[in-house]
């Protein structure tokens, strides 16, 4: 087997930066247009390719065709023939949607009665969960959990706007759900005045008032989304800035939001997203509320641990992957790579080369990828710079 140099596909979601990937991997800017994710792997969506014998070969098909070999026998065992996670390049260059994603008996339970009954609203794509972690390659913004209930009621009880007394009132009592349910059912007819109301006493706020963050998000939302009740929700929610190297999980049923920034995202390999606003598209608010784990979330940072000089490593509670960050000093012997199975290795700075420990290997410069199957066996690098590393956890 062979490491191979691996190809992803940038999307162009509106929301997405004309610069960040593109600073990332030397090319000019501002781009034509907006460049949001850079997907490394194999879904169906989009799948990244590998260089074959005729031309590029997608990683799906690489994979299909010897899952043992690609996968390793106890991957394929439990996933089937299928790389189970996703890794991403995030640019956000506008906020996000608010959206929360389903745990995995839940998704398997509610995608075969979809698929049972068409008469039934299509809010999943496949059964699969979708688990995912953020660290931050530049500063980066973010909604991430519930903030305690009383917390959220004193900023929306700050803004002195009549209309949310049921809403405050809820959240002093600690009905968080009751308090989502109320703002996303908000009557469509008098929902625009009710956020203009509120930008306009957020707008209002001094600087140094306590909570005057919270309501510059509220006024810059309603900006990129005018009229939506995720303005309000996002209020319930923790502000969390990331310093490069930082890191954000977002386990089953955690409502979030990226806001802005550049990060290394990795996640198992599934569409299911129940939006919950700041976004066009629709929203179920039944359905979200049934996903939704209305916990306070009073840590939203996953802490990071040296496993060895110079490797951090992220451990989630779930089997479909873990992420390493590995920084190269140029002034060492080849380094073995963490993790086993199928891997994908990002290059984020520096020029790093990365092979099998007697084979030729693929320099990743910042913004380039390579992939290792199973059968590959350990992995060194060398060379001086950073490269992340996803794999399928022991």
């Amino acid at each position: 087997m062979t490491v191979y140099p691996l190809t992803g596909v940038i999307r162009p979601y509106a929301w997405g930066s004309r610069t960040a990937i593109a600073e990332l991997q030397g090319r000019p800017t501002p781009t034509e247009g907006p460049e949001a994710e850079l997907w490394l792997g194999a879904h169906p969506g989009d799948p990244s390719t590998v260089p074959g014998p005729d031309g590029p070969v997608t990683l799906l098909d690489l994979i299909a065709g010897d899952p043992a070999g690609q996968l390793g026998a106890g991957v394929a065992e439990r996933f089937g023939a299928r790389l189970p996670y996703l890794m991403k390049v995030l640019a956000a260059g506008a906020p996000l949607s608010l959206q929360a994603h389903p745990d995995l008996k839940y998704a398997t339970e509610a995608f075969a009665r979809q698929e049972a009954d068409p008469a039934l609203p299509k809010n999943y794509t496949d059964a699969n969960h979708k688990p995912e972690m953020l660290v931050a390659l530049t500063p980066f913004d973010a909604l991430c959990g519930f903030r305690p209930a009383e917390v959220a009621a004193e900023v929306l009880a700050g803004l002195d706007v009549p209309r949310l007394e049921p809403v405050v009132g809820v959240l002093r009592a600690g009905e968080l759900s009751e308090a989502v349910r109320l703002l996303l059912s908000w009557p469509a007819e008098d929902r625009g005045a009710l956020i203009d109301a509120v930008v306009a006493a957020a707008s209002a706020q001094p600087a140094d008032h306590r909570h005057a963050e919270s309501y510059r998000l509220a006024t810059d939302l309603a900006g990129h989304y005018p009229g939506d009740p995720g303005v309000l929700v996002a209020l319930l929610l923790n502000l969390v800035h990331l310093a490069p190297g930082e890191a954000i999980w977002m386990p089953a049923g955690n409502l979030h939001a990226y806001l802005g920034g550049m990060g290394v995202e990795l996640m198992a390999a599934s569409d299911n997203v129940l939006r919950g606003g700041l976004t066009p598209k629709r929203v179920d608010v039944a359905e979200l509320l049934k996903v939704l784990r209305f916990e306070t979330l009073d840590d939203p940072l996953l802490h990071g641990a040296e496993v060895a000089p110079g490797v951090t490593s992220w451990r989630v509670p779930v089997p479909d992957f873990e992420m390493f960050r590995i920084e190269l000093t140029g002034d060492r012997p080849p380094v073995r790579l963490p993790g086993r199975g199928p891997r994908i290795v990002l290059g984020v700075a520096g020029d790093v080369h990365v092979g099998e420990e007697h084979g030729v290997p693929v320099t990743l410069q910042p913004g380039t990828a390579a992939y290792a199957p199973d059968a590959a066996g350990p992995l060194t690098a060398a060379g001086l710079g950073v490269v992340f590393v996803a794999a399928v956890p022991d």
